[in-house]
């Protein structure tokens, strides 16, 4: 007994002088002399370490005396070490050289905005990424950012997700991976669905309103996502990352990293899979992905390769709820075959090279190759044989000409390509000139397979009812230029030459043989200029148009005689930047004036499919207020706010009228509407408080003023306006097993609001009682959104 005690005393004493001592310090740029923020600080062989937080500050605890290697490191600069014996009399300042190895940055230098840029954006660290991601899709993450409304078709943030910037939504907004295009190129669109847990791997997204000044793709007609992925690391780690939260939602992720290998070689992978029940009944998600990079980084040169890949199996919840079940099933689908799902794999190649080739010039170049392939399945009870080209089936003295059918519709494409810069900045860094341009194309295979029929026809299983195939080339060049007029004032100009061929032959999938053969020639210039007022003001105004060639549909659905035109936009951006010690904010005017934006109107072909008409005249106005002010050391507020006025000036309704004693379409139309899914009024605030170290909490809020289904501005076709009100905690440790321990819990919809982002709407007379005869009829479907829910994840880096 006498042993124990002393034993358990002489352990009790080595605990408390255990615990007496700690490193403290700060962390700074040597050139700007700035704190670095996030910067690592280890004391090598232990175990342990810290992370410099908002002030450049950091604090190593509980270490006992003796002699340690303390070493510090921060993306883009030196490493720094120095030998130290603990305990110490006094407080560390350490100053980080930049690294002179060349930075990854370049990458998408060509398609990014800088702080001279004249045009509005913002910019999302990985910091502020991580603090939210739990497993949902970027549109989610992004979800208080200016202007942004996101939404999901499960209701839950997983799966088929979307965002719309100003009310332009996923095929106006163009997307860039390292500054290659990521647009699907004959819908425009982007199918975040097929990047599972992509947010993983991303090192910062820069989001650009307005036309901006990215240069790849078509959809750049609203605005743009630009994103890099991961960087490298100085220091080998490895990550795992699970959450779990309801509607039985797991992830679950592994990341590793080599670390920089003689100060030249860095390879990092992550593996992830995301599954949940959905909200809306039976609409599961089963998604899994990868990402693997590796690369050279040289003194004057950088080669990448990057390969990444998503797939996913979903239930479809595409038919939304109707409105008469919002208030009694909101989690109504009214799919119940067992496979009625949607299947997609995406395979993402990416070859870069960042360059310097002398004191003035830069090279970038990326090669790409994309593979997609995959089809949704669907069950369609008593379809008519004649839509798939099949004959009557005769049985005894019975003629069949309808049955039960499950086909599946099958995408298989192929995008590649390759994109290019150079930089040239002078001696005296007054200018600045950007050439470049990408070279693009897409070979996409359309197809439908019969795979069961519940009286079988005169069909093999992989017989294509329909079938065709597009060819899709896009070419651009593009020069810039920033040159300093004088002190503080500088000239922006960026001329971009784009060309489209595009091309498509085949049976289409309502059984029509379509054929086109189109070309389009684009010129988009933008002007502006900056002026920096030395005092932490940036004022900025610019000019800039897009054009914008039709979309898949707008061509296959069209009237043979009534091609649909390009659209154009018009964009005036203008606008202040301050960053004042604590207080930073962005606070800008914009007007969007469109030239035969394509709408529906609920016009019919010649073969009954609604398409889309060009509106001569229409247009976005709007002001865009964005900052954040550090109260103290433990409050930080941020909060946006976009009012606008988003107006058709004449627009055509076309209404089916089945009470006529022929069918005909009934033509209204209406004058100054707003345009669907555009809401004046767009708000979201986030309130930070630190009661303690490590612990984070925030209140996340969001406000979307009422959306219009459609062009009419009828308040029977309208989404309310709403108010969320989500709660994150983050608390994070450093236990002497691990580098990291982080704990995350987030409270989506704390007070429960019933709503609904997202929908879609259409009318149509019946025969009815009065004295024309016939009843309008509107039926309205809604995306609704869950109520109260969590996600509890927990992060573990070694």
């Amino acid at each position: 007994m006498k042993k124990l005690v002393f034993i358990l005393a002489f352990w009790l004493v080595g605990e408390m002088a255990y615990g007496q001592n700690s490193i403290r310090g700060s962390i700074k740029n040597s050139d700007t002399m700035e704190e670095l923020i996030g910067a690592n600080i280890i004391l090598v062989g232990t175990g342990r370490g810290s992370t410099s937080d908002l002030d450049g500050k950091f604090e190593i605890k509980n270490i006992p005396p003796g002699k340690y290697t303390l070493r510090a490191s921060f993306l883009g600069f030196e490493s720094f070490t120095m030998d130290l014996s603990v305990p110490l009399t006094e407080e560390l300042a350490i100053n980080l050289d930049p690294s002179s190895l060349l930075t990854e940055e370049f990458m998408v230098y060509a398609t990014r905005a800088s702080d001279r840029t004249p045009t509005t954006f913002k910019m999302v660290d990985k910091s502020d990424i991580a603090k939210l991601n739990l497993g949902q899709d970027l549109p989610i993450l992004l979800n208080f950012t200016p202007s942004v409304v996101s939404f999901s078709d499960a209701g839950a943030g997983v799966g088929y997700t979307g965002l719309r910037i100003r009310g332009s939504d996923q095929t106006r907004i163009n997307v860039t991976v390292n500054g290659i295009p990521l647009n699907d190129a004959e819908s425009h669109g982007v199918f975040w669905v097929n990047m599972p847990d992509f947010a993983s791997s991303v090192d910062n997204i820069q989001i650009q309103r307005g036309v901006g000044t990215s240069t790849n793709g078509a959809a750049t007609f609203g605005a743009s996502l630009n994103i890099q992925t991961d960087s490298y690391q100085e220091e080998a780690f490895g990550e795992v990352d699970n959450s779990f939260g309801s509607f039985n939602t797991r992830r679950h992720m592994v990341k590793l990293g080599s670390g920089l290998i003689n100060n030249r070689w860095a390879f990092d992978a992550r593996l992830s899979q995301i599954s949940t029940d959905g909200f809306i009944d039976r609409a599961f998600s089963d998604l899994r992905s990868y990402f693997v990079s590796g690369g050279y980084f040289g003194d004057n040169h950088v080669i990448k390769l990057n390969v990444f890949s998503g797939k996913e199996q979903t239930y479809q919840a595409w038919e939304g709820v109707p409105e008469a079940l919002l208030e009694t099933n909101r989690t109504f689908n009214p799919y119940t075959y067992d496979n009625q799902t949607d299947n997609y794999q995406q395979d993402h190649y990416q070859l870069i090279y960042t360059g310097n080739l002398n004191s003035n010039w830069k090279a970038n170049a990326g090669l790409h190759y994309t593979y997609g392939r995959g089809y949704f399945e669907q069950f369609r009870p008593n379809d008519r044989l004649s839509n798939y080209g099949l004959e009557p089936i005769q049985i005894g003295g019975e003629t069949i000409s309808r049955t039960d059918i499950i086909r599946r519709r099958w995408l298989d494409n192929d995008f590649f390509g390759g994109v290019f810069s150079f930089n040239y900045l002078t001696d005296d860094e007054k200018w600045n000139l950007i050439f470049g341009g990408g070279v693009n194309r897409y070979d996409g295979d359309h197809f439908g397979e019969i795979i069961w029929m519940g009286t079988a026809g005169n069909t093999q299983i992989r017989d294509r009812y329909y079938d065709n195939t597009a060819i899709k080339d896009d070419v651009n060049l593009y020069a810039k230029a920033t040159v300093e007029a004088s002190k503080g004032l500088f000239l922006f100009a960026d001329m971009q030459f784009r060309g489209i061929d595009y091309s498509f032959i085949g049976v289409n999938d309502d059984r029509r043989d379509i054929e086109g053969d189109y070309r389009f020639r684009f010129f988009n210039p933008k002007l502006g200029f900056s002026y920096e007022t030395g005092n932490g003001e940036t004022w900025y105004a610019s000019y800039a148009v897009a054009n914008r060639e039709p979309v898949r549909n707008d061509f296959t659905d069209s009237q043979v005689d009534r091609i649909p035109k390009h659209e154009n936009l018009q964009n005036i951006e203008a606008g202040i930047r301050t960053q004042k010690g604590n207080l930073s904010y962005n606070a800008n005017f914009f007007y969007m004036k469109y030239r035969d934006q394509l709408v529906l109107t609920g016009q019919l072909n010649d073969v009954g499919a609604y398409i889309r008409e060009n509106v001569p005249n229409s247009f976005r106005a709007g002001i865009e207020l964005d900052g954040a002010y550090r109260v103290s050391q433990k409050f930080t507020f941020g909060a946006n706010l976009t009012v606008s006025r988003n107006k058709i000036s004449e627009f055509t309704e076309y209404i089916d009228d089945y009470a006529a004693p022929e069918f005909r379409q009934e033509v209204i139309v209406h004058t100054n509407t707003d345009i669907a899914f555009s809401p004046n009024v767009i708000a979201a605030a986030i309130i930070d408080y630190r009661p303690i170290k490590n612990l984070e909490i925030s209140l996340l809020n969001k406000y979307v003023g009422d959306q219009f289904m459609d062009n009419t501005q009828n308040d029977g076709r309208k989404l309310n306006s709403f108010f969320t009100n989500d709660i994150r905690l983050n608390y994070s440790l450093r236990p002497r097993f691990v580098k990291n321990l982080e704990f995350t819990l987030l409270i989506n919809n704390i007070l429960n609001q019933m709503y609904e982002p997202n929908g879609y709407t259409f009318s149509y007379f019946l025969p009815g009682e009065g004295a024309t005869g016939r009843e309008l009829v509107t039926e309205n479907f809604f995306y609704p959104q869950a109520g109260t829910n969590f996600l509890a994840g927990v992060k573990v880096r070694f």
